[in-house]
């Protein structure tokens, strides 16, 4: 046998396809240059964070140092009450010539003749004015002290304080800085002599307003900001946190209620200056508050703040599962009881952490404060909320506008203070949330 073979044999082929181009190493180059967008986005954020920050503490980690003078202040009865009046007549304790004392004490520290008056008025020139009100505190609070020598610590004069702190170039021409030779030689002096030393400036945090650097403190100021967050906390997270219960469990779904939310979120986003305006026609205007006081302020800030607690709080009562709602009215409960008993309860985290960040966006504001007349020049501490006082950030924003060196490192020192409350409340309100959160 043989095998038969056919004599024709299949050419057919079947034909390759082409690769069907679907896109895929588009779409994968077009994720990663989105990736790269997002990476180079955040690291420009950062460089402009760092930036500031460092703009801000380079300018002002010196301003929580002072350069002091300690010089023994001889109490002289002579010059404080010559005819020894302070019995009958305290008060004569109060216009004392209490720089004629300081003026002896450098004097002899220094070595200076007296009759040279050039050189003695470029030594007193070194101590700041407000070693007048130290003195007087001192021999007011205690009469006795009158006859005796004391050590005292003064002040250094803004410029003297800042070449102290090599913010001055003393190597130019000495006409062309405050800062004489020969006042360089006694800083050199009473350096070695431990006279003169830098100290951590307490004065920064308990001084009010001063047209001198070195006597310039925040502590007026932030006791101004104290009031105003205690009134907008004890007014805006009642008042918030009701509305936002009404609206979201009580309030019947109609185009009012429509309106009125848009409005509230509306309002979040209205410009600080307009609720200035507000306060300005509605609290002085109107109700004739008094001007620079504390308690308009906080109804200002509280204005403002209301718009984002009452956002928060119904984001974190939207948030709690119906079913809570569901089971509580299934088991008898009042609508009222479902909500503060147990809805409320456990959207607290959500109010809490919006009050905060409320309160801290009130904290830094500056616009509103300035149309209601809290750029004011306080000194003195006021006892109550309807006295006239500043803010932190508006006493920052008269500082900036002062052409004295030395008020440089000053406003950065309390932009840093605020940046601290700032990171502290926020801190708070992180903390807040995950302390009392609850997943579902």
């Amino acid at each position: 046998m043989t095998d038969i073979t056919s004599p024709v044999q299949s050419t057919f082929t079947r034909p390759i396809q082409a690769r069907r181009d679907i896109g895929i190493k588009r779409r994968y180059a077009s994720e990663r240059r989105f990736r790269a967008y997002g990476v180079a986005a955040i690291l420009i954020g950062l460089f402009f964070l760092f930036l500031l920050l460092w703009t801000v503490v380079s300018k002002g980690y010196t301003a929580f140092l002072q350069t002091s003078i300690t010089l023994p202040i001889e109490f002289s009865e002579q010059i404080i009450d010559p005819k020894n009046e302070r019995g009958a007549n305290p008060a004569k304790l109060m216009t004392a010539n209490y720089p004629l004392l300081v003026r002896d004490a450098l004097v002899k520290a220094l070595n200076i003749d007296p009759s040279n008056r050039a050189l003695v008025k470029q030594a007193t020139d070194m101590v700041s004015a407000s070693a007048r009100t130290q003195l007087r505190d001192i021999v007011v609070a205690n009469p006795a002290v009158i006859g005796t020598t004391v050590d005292v610590s003064l002040l250094a004069e803004g410029n003297i304080d800042s070449a102290n702190k090599g913010q001055i170039d003393l190597t130019v021409a000495e006409a062309n800085r405050k800062v004489k030779d020969q006042q360089i030689a006694w800083m050199k002096t009473l350096t070695e002599t431990g006279a003169m030393a830098k100290q951590f400036n307490t004065g920064l945090f308990t001084y009010g307003a001063s047209s001198r650097p070195e006597a310039a403190g925040i502590g007026v100021a932030a006791l101004g900001s104290l009031y105003m967050m205690l009134i907008v906390l004890a007014l805006a997270l009642p008042i918030g946190v009701a509305a936002s219960i009404y609206l979201e469990e009580f309030a019947p779904k109609n185009r009012l209620t429509d309106l009125i939310e848009v409005n509230i979120n509306n309002l979040a986003a209205v410009p600080s200056i307009v609720y200035g305006l507000l306060g300005l026609s509605i609290f002085i205007n109107f109700a004739g508050m008094p001007r620079s006081a504390a308690l308009v302020g906080g109804l200002v800030l509280t204005l403002m703040t209301l718009p984002t607690i009452i956002i928060a709080t119904r984001a974190a009562l939207k948030a709690v599962p119906p079913s809570i709602r569901a089971a509580a009215l299934g088991l008898g409960a009042s609508k009222m009881q479902t909500i503060f008993h147990h809805v409320l309860p456990l959207a607290m985290p959500g109010v809490l952490t919006g009050t905060i960040i409320g309160l801290a966006h009130a904290l830094g504001e500056t616009a509103p404060l300035l149309l209601i007349g809290m750029v004011a020049f306080v000194v003195d501490y006021p006892g109550s909320p309807m006295e006239p006082s500043t803010a932190l950030p508006v006493q920052i924003y008269m500082w900036a506008n002062e052409a004295e060196r030395a008020f440089v490192e000053r406003t950065s020192g309390a932009i840093m203070v605020l940046l601290i409350f700032l990171v502290v409340m926020n801190l708070g309100a992180i903390l807040l949330r995950r302390r009392f959160e609850r997943r579902w």
